[in-house]
């Protein structure tokens, strides 16, 4: 089969036009409790960067990366009932793990396109406990950030804590902020949504969305905030938004790993401004099938509609490096069958 693998840790400002290595590798069977999947789209991550760059490094090379693919059964294990064969099926983050509510957490743990091989192929195996239905409403590659952006971005809705009413601000303007704002305004109509991005025209994106209020990712917001979502992987966003929250809010960093280039930006915290009075930081750590189980058939009733820009897989470098230089509208998508 065709794959993109990752076969070393280096860093993309080096300007290395290929961090993947195109490869054929065998296809792989199904082990009890498995289904294969044909891939049909996968999803382009910051995550994948992250990888490759080593701020979550994979602990074995190569690894064909991806973790969010949509695709049909293909095959099963022994005891693999769940699915038919030519069901269409997602596959998130979560590759497997404890099955408990504490399972993001777990040292069972192990990550689709990380820990084990993921997307960027034509074909991948899954235990089927970790594999869920895609809603008719979606084609393939609009439901395919729904595996990671928009199912992370559920859980870090859920972790502020907000309710309908209240104020909310998201800080980065990407493939999981976009499907937030859709969500929280379906969710919490009173809601006002308030939207921090250094680029342009993704303010003006979110504006089209529903958001009413965009502004620099340093500009003061209109009222303190109850809670507030980061989703980039710089620094100076996290201080930003501890300035803008209301006494007793909440900023939840919906990231795996921040680089390092913006660091200094915390020298900049001052306790009176960014945390006085009972302010949290909260993190998201990974997701569990219990997220993606809920948030799915709420993205296809609401529905959302992510904003995709498609590669073939071969393109999965272009994908890669365009992601990394950004800015991005929405999420990027490899077609893979």
């Amino acid at each position: 089969m065709r794959a993109m693998v990752i076969d070393r840790i280096l860093s993309l400002a080096d300007g290395d036009p290929a961090p993947l290595r195109a490869v054929e590798l065998p296809i792989p069977e199904p082990a009890p409790g498995e289904i294969r999947v044909r891939v049909t789209a996968c999803g382009v991550c910051h995550t994948e960067l992250d990888e490759i760059e080593g701020r979550t490094a994979p602990p074995h090379l190569p690894v064909v990366p991806g973790h969010e693919v949509v695709g049909r059964v293909d095959a099963r294990g022994p005891g693999a009932n769940r699915f038919g064969p030519g069901d269409r099926v997602g596959v998130g983050w979560i590759h497997s793990s404890s099955g408990t509510a504490d399972e993001n957490l777990s040292p069972r743990f192990r990550a689709t396109g990380r820990d084990v091989n993921g997307g960027y192929a034509e074909y991948l195996t899954v235990p089927e406990a970790y594999a869920y239905p895609i809603p008719a409403i979606f084609g393939d590659a609009e439901a395919a950030p729904l595996l990671c952006a928009g199912g992370v971005g559920y859980r870090a809705l859920r972790l502020t804590g907000i309710g309908d009413g209240q104020a909310l601000g998201l800080t980065g303007f990407g493939g999981s902020a976009h499907l937030v704002l859709q969500l929280a305004r379906h969710l919490y109509p009173r809601t006002s949504v308030h939207v921090f991005a250094r680029d342009a025209a993704a303010r003006a994106f979110a504006l089209e969305l529903g958001a009413d209020w965009a502004g620099d990712t340093a500009d003061p917001a209109p009222r303190p905030l109850d809670a507030i979502i980061d989703t980039t992987p710089a620094w100076k966003p996290v201080v930003a938004a501890l300035a803008n929250l209301k006494p007793g809010g909440r900023l939840v960093i919906n990231a795996i790993r921040k680089e390092e280039g913006d660091k200094a930006e915390l020298l900049r915290l001052n306790y009176a401004t960014h945390l006085w009075q009972e302010k949290e930081i909260k993190s998201v750590a990974n997701v569990t099938h219990r997220d993606l189980e809920e948030f799915l058939p709420i993205a296809g009733a609401i529905p959302l509609r992510p904003a995709v820009e498609t590669y073939p897989l071969a393109e999965a470098n272009r994908a890669l490096l365009e992601l990394k230089r950004g800015p991005v509208r929405g999420a990027k998508v490899l077609l893979v069958d």
